[in-house]
């Protein structure tokens, strides 16, 4: 008994020493005189003997200090803050808050549990009446309520036994190192041109992936991985299936896989155990294809769920996630044609109010609007020209009309004074004209040259001389020539 904790011996209600007398109620170590927080006086324990009167040694506890001091105990308790309990799933109560409370019962006894909403978002599994379940978590105690319950963490079916163990402990593991990180997920193309699938090549699950793609995408094609999803040898087959869909190329066109399949129908733990190796869950981590995983049912989880890109709850499921429905491509088509004829309507619309006003705007400054005005301004200018023109016209008619009145009587009297000057320089010339003086007989020898001869010396015999009378003229030959003396 030596090893045996204080609060252990109260709760067998055990005498503290060996020999001490009858069995009977011993108050638990954190009433005792001298524990700490325990004063030196105040009342007894209320149930025991002197209860009622107070005295040295003794005090009564309020319900919140013994609720505490229980809480403080589970607390210090490592074994109580990672529990796994295993029992059937008494009434379900689910809060407006999303926190889920339920009891865990066997033959004998129950445990409150309380599974608060975050929690319950990452569980696969869900709290069922009547289900038998092992649930993971801490041991405290509730203030308000003075209850002891369990604070799940996570929820799994029951009959798991070590293979439950197994999967924490390597779910653990793998965690650690981050093959689980969400920023390792991808995400999956819209619509893949090649889907690889590894799964068996018996059984429905192929047949209902095959189904949902056809129905849903037919445009996408298939190539299989075969391989086992069950036993022993599961993990390396699929493992296997798994590398060669990551090498595959189509000899025809060099497409390769847009996004791998690796799904199984449902089964029991054991059966689904191949996912949980962490061979496969590492080979599903270190794919260079989007994986999606579409193992069991939905409450069936397994490691490789953790590390793919996208968990389905099924393998139709899986199917349905990594192609696009051919219905709702059609109806988004639909929809953008609409949007685009909505659109296109509302362009035109604006192009065709723009147009009208442009139409407007263009009426006022049309080229032949524009030149139909040109056309009646230059005919007004010409008009308002002509009348210009006519009038510097009747003007200068007018001025030079008197001009020329005035010109005819001043070049008259210029002209009658020429005249008389004329007359005046004619008599003049006449007097000295040597015409004049042919009058009188006298006449105007040239030689044949032309030269004035006034000199008989300046001719010779035989010379043909121009004799100019008064009226008419000689042609005469020198027979002789004389001295003038």
């Amino acid at each position: 008994m030596t090893d045996e904790r204080p609060w252990e011996r109260w709760l067998r209600r055990e005498p503290a020493t060996p020999g001490a007398g009858p069995p009977g109620p011993e108050p638990p170590p954190w009433g005792r005189p001298g524990s700490p927080g325990t004063p030196v006086s105040g009342g007894t324990v209320p149930g025991s003997p002197g209860a009622g009167r107070s005295g040295p040694g003794s005090r009564i506890w309020t319900v919140g200090d013994v609720t505490r001091a229980v809480r403080d105990v589970l607390r210090g308790e490592d074994a109580f803050r990672d529990l796994w309990v295993e029992g059937e799933v008494g009434q379900v109560t689910v809060s407006a808050a999303g926190h889920c409370y339920f009891a865990l019962r066997d033959g004998r006894s129950q445990l409150a549990c309380v599974f608060f909403r975050a929690q319950r978002a990452t569980s696969p599994f869900e709290a069922r009446t009547g289900l038998r379940v092992v649930a993971h978590g801490r041991l405290d105690v509730y203030d308000a309520g003075g209850t002891y319950q369990l604070y799940v963490d996570s929820l799994q079916p029951a009959g798991f036994g070590d293979l439950a163990l197994q999967f924490e402990a390597l779910k653990a593991r793998l965690l650690a190192e981050g093959l689980f990180d969400a920023a390792r997920r991808r995400p999956l193309p819209r619509a893949p041109r090649l889907i690889g699938v590894a799964t068996s090549p018996s059984g429905a699950v192929l047949h209902d992936i095959l189904h949902v793609l056809r129905r849903r995408w037919p445009l996408t094609r298939v190539v299989l991985a075969p391989c086992q999803v069950q036993g022993d040898a599961a993990p390396a087959t699929i493992v296997a299936a798994l590398a060669r869909l990551a090498r595959w190329q189509d000899p025809l066109d060099g497409t390769v896989p847009d996004v791998l399949i690796l799904a199984r129908g449902g089964g029991s733990p054991q059966d689904l155990w191949a996912f949980n190796d962490e061979r496969v869950v590492r080979a599903v981590a270190a794919s260079p294809i989007p994986v999606v995983t579409g193992v069991g049912h939905e409450t069936d989880v397994t490691l490789v769920d953790f590390a793919a890109d996208v968990r389905a709850p099924t393998p139709s499921a899986a199917a349905e996630l990594v192609v696009p429905s051919r219905q709702e491509a059609a109806a988004g088509l639909a929809a953008l044609r609409g949007r685009l004829a909505t659109s296109a309507e509302r362009t035109l619309g604006a192009g065709r109010s723009a147009l009208a006003v442009e139409r407007r705007a263009l009426a006022r400054v049309h080229p032949a609007t524009v030149l139909a005005g040109e056309r009646q301004r230059t005919a007004e200018l010409l008009d308002r020209a002509g009348r210009a023109v006519e009038r510097r016209l009747a003007a200068e008619r007018d001025r030079l009309g008197r001009a020329a009145d005035r010109l005819p009587l001043v070049t008259e009297g210029r002209l009658a004074g020429a005249r008389a000057e004329l007359a005046a320089a004619a008599a003049g010339l006449a007097a000295l004209s040597p015409y004049a003086t042919l009058e009188r007989g006298y006449a105007i020898v040239r030689t044949a040259d032309g030269r004035v001869l006034v000199d008989a010396a300046a001719t010779a015999a035989g010379e043909r001389l121009d004799v100019r009378l008064a009226r008419g003229a000689l042609d005469a030959t020198v027979t002789n020539v004389r001295d003038s003396g």
